[in-house]
């Protein structure tokens, strides 16, 4: 059959017009991954949101991961700086001398020169705000007379605190070389630390310094920690990064009466993880809040009848402070329960344990103390028992 005048046309008209549909279809298809992925955050490896007085963790996301915490790790160091300086072994005041080794460090420093002298708080200023690997090194060789011997000092507390994921191989926290063994930490453990560091007024104050001038003025500080000048209450703690690591950090702010501790590790640029730190802390503030069920040496539960003893009966007092972090709106949910013996006999002494007060919400203990006696109960003889009422 003869073709129609201008059939032909039309057919290759339609077929480019479909294939033109197919390719943007094609590329819609392509470029919409693209938009989704630049729009999307970056993923981040481990991160955590912990409330500071009871440790309850309000957030989790892979804690128990092990990862370098780059130099995290000199949170390790600052806390054992701090402690010594509580116990008086160390002064702020004590002057920390620069050998050789401390002035050739890399990275993050403050260009320490050899012989160079500093008061161990300029020190500590340096490693806090400016991560200073050259006085990380100068103080762990102050402190335990080589940089070895201090991180033995390190894996030691960790120990003691129970930080099972923690090995510290250096101490400012720089990638490992030559096959040597690396940092390692998760962000629970780091979080049990800060918990540990925020006791220390110091290391608040000099974890929410901007910009701080040292050498008579000549070098300035910058605070490596941007959520100090970007989230208000944010006065710690510590950044990290290499390129093994990612970019990490251990964060901690306050507001009414409340700390909060966010750590994250591995995110895979400094905004995304500055910016999932932020989102922690904003969650936790705007979401939680902490309810004091008890004070400290406040009486509760009945009264407990005493045999035995002039003091005829007593009711017993809170250990400790007792808090919990809840949701608000669900402190309805909360249940105080006191377990305390309805007799006692003398003698007893002050403090001495003699039950327990348990919160719970639907059937889970969020936090306990001991109920204990509130003074010596001395025990009086037959004669008075029988003669003295």
């Amino acid at each position: 059959m003869p073709r129609k005048p201008g059939h032909g046309r039309v057919f290759w008209a339609l077929a480019l017009g479909l294939a033109t549909m197919v390719s943007l279809a094609g590329a819609a298809d392509r470029k919409a991954p693209r938009h989704a992925n630049s729009s999307a955050p970056p993923p981040i490896e481990s991160a955590l949101l912990m409330e500071a007085d009871t440790g309850a963790v309000l957030y989790e996301k892979d804690i128990h991961q092990q990862r370098a915490p780059a130099s995290m790790v000199k949170l390790m160091l600052m806390l054992i700086v701090m402690e010594q300086v509580q116990s008086g072994a160390l002064h702020l005041s004590d002057p920390i001398t620069t050998s050789a080794h401390a002035s050739h460090m890399g990275g993050s420093q403050i260009y320490l020169r050899a012989g160079e002298v500093f008061p161990l708080e300029t020190m500590m200023k340096a490693i806090v705000v400016a991560s200073a690997n050259d006085a990380s090194v100068a103080v762990a060789e102050h402190i335990a007379g080589s940089v070895e011997g201090f991180v033995e000092l390190m894996n030691e507390r960790a120990q003691a605190l129970h930080l099972s994921e923690t090995q510290v191989a250096t101490v400012h926290g720089l990638p490992p070389s030559h096959g040597d063994p690396g940092d390692l930490t998760s962000a629970y453990d780091l979080a049990v630390l800060a918990r540990e560091l925020v006791k220390y007024p110091e290391i608040l104050q000099w974890g929410s310094i901007r910009e701080e001038r040292i050498r008579d003025g000549t070098f300035i500080l910058t605070n490596t920690n941007k959520l100090v000048s970007t989230f208000p209450g944010v006065d710690g703690l510590k950044t990290g990064y290499h390129h093994g690591a990612g970019f990490n950090v251990t964060a901690t702010a306050q507001r009414n009466g409340v700390r909060l501790i966010a750590v994250v590790m591995g995110a895979h640029t400094n905004a995304a993880c500055f910016d999932e730190a932020k989102r922690l802390l904003a969650m936790g503030f705007n979401s939680y809040h902490k309810v004091v069920i008890v004070r400290k040496d406040a009486p509760i539960g009945p009264e407990i009848q005493v045999s035995g003893s002039t003091v005829r009966k007593l009711r017993a007092v809170a250990e400790n402070d007792l808090a919990v972090v809840v949701k608000k709106g669900a402190e309805k949910q909360l249940v105080t329960d006191v377990q305390v013996p309805p007799r006692l006999d003398a003698p007893a002494h002050r403090g001495q344990v003699i039950g327990e007060v348990r919160v719970t919400q639907q059937d889970q203990t969020l936090a306990s103390t001991a109920a204990v006696i509130p003074e010596d109960i001395p025990q009086v003889g037959l004669m008075w028992r029988l003669f003295g009422r």
